[in-house]
């Protein structure tokens, strides 16, 4: 594995704005139109952004044409419309939710490109055969954020700016088209010297109307000689359709509080947190992760069935697209065959860096030629688990320093590894920062020259959480007369379900069950690699450098019972809309085969008392070791407690129980299958037994588990009792997003079976959450005596604190030093900055633990979901 990259870098390229007057063509009205074209450039790839002003007549369907100057230039990717490319010849057609753009209204879709050195802008357009034409200015308007979401008899605000310094005023109209409820003031607005990066303040308001339907409106700003820029408007209805009841108007208000609070991004992407100074699973509240966005497309999946205005999903899967999701010039040599080569995990973290190993047999990658022939391409469509959204690090893109957001990754180095004992690291190592081979060689060591490399890593359960809110918003699209509106999302979402198969195979595709020896286990062929279960990664890269010829893929041998979701098995494989999206050949078989397998390992691991407990490994020790004698299995995969991280355990945290559990009460809900209600027989009685809600605001909770015992070893004919595996709730406390997926959990359940103890066990929990609500969501106060290892050093007697390999040192962007007996906070010096720094520092030297009230987006968007799913399940309260 070997070569360079060239060092990326940042630019942005100047807008082409093209005019024309009306010219007739016979198969479209009067059109005349501006066409707005920036890009943002790299050494071999550009993201632009398009944006069509329509100046004639009102248009129903679009189609924009135009020839790339150079025949480098290549579109690897789209969103907001499909775009495709002959030779130079480039076309982007709408997609089923923006064809319709009134006149003097405008609409933005981007695309992913690479090119070979030079990268001009077209110098012409078409629209439906109709020349645009014009000239090119230097700099482009832009709106932070870049789009708003306003309460009904409401309003929000964003600021207009321009990306350079303008020689003169520039005058800017500012225009709304689309519903007439929505306002924005002032109207115009002049851009100077002195005013262009600090920007014009717009407010942009929503008139009270008696409809229960949402609605959308587009703000366009337009300067003569620059591109039209287009802020998308969500106006946030607060009259409930009269099917639901009062929890509808608490989750349209939770929602209103999520768009308007600070949870996203100028960029539009959904922060970790609010509150930067948080460190759990992302180690700064304004990274983000796959799991958050997953969240972002269930709420406003949610919000589509309840104001019928499905763009926010919409725009919600674009993001995804768009900054979360590698492009093409992101994972540049995805396409190259390649093999992976093995090296063992060890359980600390000073046992790294791990030796490659090549002469271990590594099994064929069964899906690698069937998704590239069904797709055209070897880029693979899965979310990236963790982006630096702000760029707080200062990695930027593949080394530019300025990119954001940008992509990072931080545990690397087997179980034991928390979060306070990474070191975070760019996901496209090109060795401008950290030691002398960036920090490839803190975990891997190779016999050769390490090579300046992309990886990625995908957590499954998020793009399975994906594809289960595509499937509602296409169940209720459809229920509302309106399946166009969404239908390019949802074929989408089925292209992720077939990529998303390579979390059903063991880590180095050797063979399932009895897997003994890293040499001596057999390496897979076909789909015997396969264990069919959602594991806890998988991951792909490769060389930087496109002439080097390599890449690689890996599933995971880790199999968690919380990240199964056998809901959005079968959601891909019984939704014809689902099912369509998945090209290749072999998806729905694998689906299939998936579903019965997760429920199977479900139902093997329920405890006596009724909790799951943790899982199975391919790879006993993370290196196809022998187990202990006696150790149970599944399908010949050893029992594990806590897979795949030990501090804290994996299977403690109770939030796992209802993640999880959830999508088994929504797949019980929505087809009757035994399995599941059996395993919600047993469990809800055991969670409401340990479950306490008071008056007002006061509940309690499960918190933390501890496990004894292990389940008999699976006999798939004659499933054992599992009388010896037992659960203990060891804490209890008030986890707002815990409780809300657990309330979720109880009334998917309830409404289902009956069941009067869940349904009030479920009323309780939310009426409680919605007592402890507050003017950014819901919280309650935490108390962080965890943060006492901000400034842990190595401990070599128990493993904890931050290790690095003797005689190795390298620096961050920053500057701060990384090297032997440097600490969590000391390769973070920014965290001394933060606002909220004061209150740790008194901890560590020596005072009470800090208290916070945290506002996670995830926990924040699965409490406005409890609200709106029991006002749907229960509509008479």
């Amino acid at each position: 594995m070997q070569p360079v990259l060239k060092r990326w870098r940042a630019a942005l390229v100047a807008g082409v704005l093209l005019t024309s007057g009306a010219v007739s063509a016979p198969a479209y009205a009067a059109t005349a139109c501006e066409v707005g074209y920036t890009t943002s450039d790299w050494s071999t790839g550009f993201t632009a952004t398009v944006t069509i002003h329509n100046l004639g007549d009102p248009l129903s369907s679009w189609n924009l044409g135009w020839t790339f100057p150079d025949s480098g230039q290549r579109v690897t990717q789209g969103w907001s419309a499909a775009v495709t490319q002959t030779g130079s010849q480039v076309s982007a057609v709408n997609a089923g939710w923006n064809g319709s753009v009134p006149a003097g209204g405008s609409v933005s879709f981007g695309f992913n490109g690479s090119h070979t050195g030079r990268n001009p802008a077209p110098t012409s357009f078409t629209l439906n055969g109709t020349t645009c034409a014009g000239d090119v200015p230097a700099a482009a308007l832009v709106a932070t954020p870049s789009s708003v979401s306003v309460p009904e008899a409401g309003s929000s605000a964003f600021t207009l700016k321009l990306t350079a310094a303008p020689e003169a005023g520039v005058p800017v109209s500012l225009v709304r088209s689309g519903d007439a409820d929505v306002s924005v003031s002032p109207t115009s607005a002049t851009l100077t010297a002195s005013n262009w990066n600090t920007g014009v303040p717009v407010t942009v308001s929503a008139a009270a109307d008696a409809d229960t339907t949402g609605g959308s409106a587009t703000i366009t700003a337009s300067a003569t000689g620059y591109p039209s820029l287009a802020v998308p408007v969500t106006e946030i209805d607060d009259d409930v359709p009269s099917s639901d009841n009062a929890y509808t108007a608490r989750f349209l208000e939770q929602y209103r509080k999520i768009k308007n609070s600070g949870y996203f991004s100028p960029q539009g992407v959904p922060y970790h947190s609010i509150e930067t100074l948080i460190v759990e699973a992302p180690d700064h509240g304004h990274e983000t992760t796959s799991e958050a966005f997953s969240f972002w497309l269930w709420l406003e999946a949610q919000y589509g069935r309840v104001t019928q205005d499905w763009s926010p999903f919409n725009r919600a899967w674009t993001a995804m697209e768009q900054y979360i999701i590698p492009s093409h010039a992101d994972q540049p040599t995805a396409g190259v065959n390649g093999t992976p080569q093995y090296a063992a995990e060890y359980n600390r973290p000073d046992q790294y860096p791990s030796q490659l190993q090549p002469s271990v047999p590594v099994g064929q990658d069964p899906l690698r030629s069937e998704l590239q022939s069904a797709y055209g391409t070897g880029d693979i469509y899965g979310m990236h688990w963790l982006l630096d959204v702000d760029n707080t690090y200062g990695f930027g893109r593949c080394g530019d320093g300025t990119t954001k957001p940008a992509y990072i990754n931080t545990f690397q180095r087997g179980p034991q590894e928390s979060v306070w004992e990474t070191v975070p690291q760019p996901s496209c190592d090109t060795f401008k920062h950290g030691g002398p081979n960036g920090f490839l060689d803190i975990s891997i060591k190779d016999s050769g020259t390490p090579a300046k490399q992309w990886k990625y890593t995908n957590a499954p359960d998020a793009d399975a959480r994906a594809v289960q809110a595509a499937y509602w918003a296409l169940t209720w699209a459809k229920e509302q007369g309106k399946l166009t509106d969404v239908s390019s999302t949802i074929t989408k979402a089925g292209k992720m379900g077939d990529y998303l198969r390579y979390a059903m195979f063991d880590k180095y595709f050797k063979k399932i069950g009895n897997c003994v020896g890293a040499s001596a286990c057999p390496a897979g062929t076909g789909k015997d690699s396969a264990h069919y279960l959602l594991s806890w990664y998988y991951a792909w890269g490769g060389a930087t450098d496109p002439a080097a010829g390599w890449s690689w893929r890996i599933g995971s041998s880790h199999a968690h019972f919380g990240y199964q979701n056998p809901f959005a098995a079968w959601a891909l494989t019984n939704t014809p809309e689902l099912s369509a999206g998945m090209k290749s050949s072999t998806a729905s078989a694998d689906w299939t085969k998936s579903m019965a397998r997760q429920l199977e390992f479900y139902t093997w691991l329920q405890s006596s008392e009724g909790g799951i407990a943790g899982g199975a490994t391919n790879s006993w020790d993370g290196a196809y070791a022998q187990p202990p004698s006696g150790t149970p299995s599944f399908y010949g995969m050893p029992y594990v407690e806590n897979p795949v991280y030990a501090d804290p355990g994996s299977n403690t945290w109770f939030g796992m129980q209802v993640w999880s559990m959830q999508r088994i009460a929504e797949l019980y809900h929505q087809t009757g299958n035994a399995q599941a209600k059996a395993l919600l027989d047993k469990w809800v009685p055991w969670a409401l037994a340990n479950t306490t809600i008071g008056t007002g605001a006061t509940f309690s909770i499960p918190s933390t588990l501890a496990w004894s015992g292990a389940p008999a070893t699976w006999n798939p004919s004659s499933p054992a009792a599992n009388s010896g595996l037992h659960v203990t709730v060891t804490e209890r406390g008030n986890d707002v997003g815990v409780a809300a997926a657990y309330a979720r959990t109880l009334m998917w359940y309830a409404a289902k079976s009956g069941n009067s103890a869940a349904k009030t066990g479920a009323k309780g929990l939310i009426d409680a959450l919605n007592a402890n609500a507050d003017s950014k969501g819901v919280s309650v106060t935490e108390t962080r005596a965890d943060f006492n290892r901000f400034d842990d050093t190595y401990n070599a007697s128990t493993g904890q604190g931050l290790y690095l390999p003797p005689g190795w040192s390298g620096t961050m962007p920053n500057g701060d030093a990384i090297r032997p007996g440097s600490t969590f906070l000391g390769i973070r010096s920014f965290y001394r900055n933060d606002p909220d720094w004061a209150k740790v520092q008194t901890y560590l030297n020596g005072g009470a633990a800090p208290t916070f009230n945290y506002h996670r987006f995830w926990a924040q968007a699965d409490v406005a979901m409890a609200y709106a799913d029991y006002g749907r399940l229960f509509p008479n309260g």
